[in-house]
Order: structure tokens, then C-alpha cells, then sequence
């Protein structure tokens, strides 16, 4: 695909725990065949380190990258056989980076997982760095923006600023899986959240068992 054709989806990945989400969701939209613009917070370098063992290197994205993505949600490596051709990555702190234009050619925006903190700078839009601003930019250019929020419980506060998200424009998706779709292990509950994010992107997938109106319908 020629730059001129490309439309990523921009994938912002904040440092609220949670990086198996923002995973799952990394490979449901490259197997869907859509690019990405990737954006990892300096905060969430910190929670992949704690989560996985894994330290994101901008000299070395690509590389950390695969290893991420090809580990389970259960911690175990080589769990998935993942191509990152699709991927283009932005370092954080790159405030002239294509994202932070409204000029920049994108499908949306998906913020997995999202803390508290950047539901506030999102929220107020302070664009303090580039996953905020990508997020101001994908609001005031009215396209898709998912929020998922991963923190409970949630302040009086953060609550607000959801609502003012949601008001202008935004998908709030908490980071909650259901167990209508019959998990049996850590990855089906990644994914069904995952899949949920991809729903409100509108971005097909087979991540999750839908619900089809039977009751036990799972166990069977």
C-alpha cells in the first residue's frame, strides 16, 4: 500500500494496566488487514515492563514489538504468529509527528488501555503529549475515538470527564468482559474486551462468541 492510500487506525497506549488488551486489539485490527499508527506512553513503557518483562525501545520498536504481541495473556512467549508490516510507530514525545495534524490522513483512534490520567488530559485537552494530542485531533476532525478506560473504582472526577468525552464524541468502553461468551482462560476475557473495542471501531473480527439469544448457549 502506497503512503498516499495508506489510512491507519492510530492505536494510543496509555499506562493504566492492561497491556494484554492493547495487544489483542494490535492483532485483531492487523488481521483485519487495517494499518496502524502506534503511540506508547512513557507511562505505559513502565506497565508493559511490569506486565511482560518486555522494555519498549524506540530504536528497537520493532523488534519489542513482535515480542509483545506474540505473547499470551498468561505471560507465555511465541503464543501468537504475528506480521507488523501494517504498523508505523511514533515516539511519544514527537509532537510534530503525522498524528498530531488533522491534515494526517486516519481512520480514528483507539485508546487501550486508557488510564484516569489520560481520560483528564484527553478530557481537557492538554495535548501534553502525543497520544493526547492525537486524541484532540481525531475529536476535533470528528472521527472515531474509543476510550478504554481501565481503573476502578472510578472518582467523582473521572466520571465527569468520561461524560464530557462522551459528549463530544467519543466511545466510553470500560475495559469489563462478560462471561455470556463461555471463557475458559485469561485470553478469552483479553479478548472479548479487545473485540468490543474493535465493535465500536467497526472493524470485523472473530475474537469473541456473540451473543445469539440462547441461554447456556456457551456451554454447549
Amino acid at each position: 500500500m502506497s503512503q498516499q492510500q495508506r489510512r491507519p487506525w492510530i492505536v494510543g497506549v496509555s499506562g493504566a494496566s492492561g497491556t494484554p488488551f492493547a495487544a489483542a486489539v494490535l492483532r485483531g485490527l492487523l488481521a483485519a488487514g487495517e494499518s496502524v499508527d502506534l503511540v506508547v506512553s512513557r507511562a505505559s513503557r513502565l506497565t508493559l515492563l511490569d506486565e511482560t518483562g518486555i522494555a519498549f525501545r524506540d530504536a528497537h520498536w520493532q523488534e519489542d514489538l513482535r515480542s509483545w504481541l506474540a505473547r499470551g495473556a498468561d505471560g507465555k512467549p511465541h503464543t501468537f504468529d504475528v506480521e507488523i508490516d501494517g504498523v508505523r510507530h511514533w515516539a511519544a514525545g514527537d509532537l510534530a509527528a503525522g498524528p498530531s495534524s488533522g491534515s494526517y490522513p486516519a481512520k480514528g483512534m483507539l485508546i487501550v488501555p486508557a488510564s484516569t490520567a489520560c481520560v483528564a488530559g484527553v478530557a481537557l485537552g492538554l495535548s501534553k503529549d502525543l497520544l493526547q494530542r492525537a486524541a484532540s485531533v481525531t475529536l476535533k476532525e470528528r472521527r472515531k475515538l474509543v476510550v478504554a478506560v481501565r481503573e476502578t473504582p472510578l472518582s467523582g472526577q473521572t466520571l465527569k470527564q468520561l461524560v464530557a468525552l462522551d459528549e463530544a464524541g467519543a466511545v466510553v468502553l470500560p475495559a469489563s468482559p462478560a462471561f455470556y461468551a463461555g471463557a475458559t482462560h485469561i485470553q478469552d476475557l483479553v479478548d472479548f474486551v479487545a473485540g468490543r473495542v474493535l465493535d465500536a471501531a467497526g472493524v470485523p473480527h472473530r475474537l469473541y462468541r456473540r451473543w445469539e439469544g440462547e441461554l447456556g448457549g456457551s456451554r454447549r
